[in-house]
């Protein structure tokens, strides 16, 4: 068995070997893996690679990054991500995950990163471990990560016309963004929420965005605050419709939300989480993921309930 370099040539025999291991809780697609594991700019290729036999037939990979790119957002470039780590089953047991792992944290300690995470990457698969792959949870404890809590993605089906109309209440008004608001949207978005959901928008954006996908809400003309939705005509495969190939119907996604925290305590929150179900409903969305959050009570006002749960975990190096 050896380490070779990360290269597209080796994207089918990847995804494939995905999709035989995880991919009945988590189908994988060529384009949403080409996106976020070969397209991303912070795939740290010196510390991923892919295990393959002496015939060449893929056995493993893992794919690692580390901050890359020159935007100004505030992104930490001393933070190492582990996207994703896998092995075939039959071949587990020979220390290849172990050398896999290794050589991603010497490239990432080698570029400065002075802690590493599992999953959270920009275009990242995962917030954590899925929490149903205890085997994987403690194999990591044992290579030194430590447990930092849980997260969740939850979900609710609707049935009807039930959810379609935009909440109302005085003072405020729930729109999809318009492309005059783009600039006072990015100005918002630096003032109150700096670093990834900037980040995302950024990205959003470049990748042909045109504003369908963020609600706003507004206060005297003012943006205060947003909420993103996404369904199959995004521009691009968003973190909350990842494992739409579950449902045979079309999947939606609501997150994340943020009101500026001069309006917060005024029930807003709740409201434009609101706003953005009612535009997926009116698309016709019937089925919405909210993913990566811990406030499962918050949610639950909206009806929604856990389906999927992560564990988090990092390393100091």
């Amino acid at each position: 068995m050896k380490i070779i370099p990360w290269r597209e040539t080796w994207l089918t025999e990847s995804v494939q070997l995905w999709n035989q291991e995880i991919g009945a809780d988590f189908p994988m697609r060529t384009e949403l893996f080409k996106q976020n594991s070969l397209q991303d700019e912070n795939v740290c290729h010196i510390s991923s690679g892919v295990a393959v036999t002496d015939d060449d037939q893929v056995v493993g990979f893992i794919v690692a990054k580390r901050w890359h790119e020159t935007l100004d957002v505030d992104m930490s470039d001393t933070t190492g991500w582990i996207q994703t780590l896998v092995v075939a089953t039959k071949m587990q047991g020979q220390g290849i995950g172990g050398k896999l792992l290794r050589h991603a944290e010497r490239g990432l300690q080698a570029g400065g990163a002075k802690q590493i995470l599992l999953g959270r990457d920009p275009y990242h698969y995962f917030p954590g471990i899925p929490s149903q792959y205890e085997q994987v949870r403690n194999w990591f404890e044992q290579q030194g990560y430590v447990y930092q809590g849980v997260e969740h993605d939850l979900i609710r089906t609707y049935e009807g016309e039930e959810n379609r109309s935009l909440p109302q209440i005085e003072g405020v008004e729930f729109s999809l963004l318009k492309r005059e608001d783009k600039d006072e949207f990015f100005a918002f978005l630096h003032r109150c929420f700096p670093g990834r959901w900037e980040y995302e928008a950024w990205h959003y954006f470049n990748k042909g965005g045109t504003g369908r996908e963020f609600v706003v809400l507004k206060k005297g003309g003012r943006i205060i605050g947003f909420c993103r939705i996404n369904d199959g005509d995004s521009p691009f495969i968003a973190q909350n419709v990842y494992w739409s190939p579950l449902f045979s119907e079309e999947l939606g996604g609501a997150g994340p939300l943020g009101v500026d925290a001069k309006e917060r305590g005024k029930g807003y929150g709740l409201a434009i989480v609101e706003a953005g179900i009612a535009f997926l409903r009116q698309r016709g969305v019937k089925r919405i993921v909210i993913d990566w959050t811990g406030l499962v009570d918050f949610y639950k006002k909206l009806g929604y309930d856990i389906w999927k749960s992560y564990s988090s975990y990092k390393k100091e190096v």
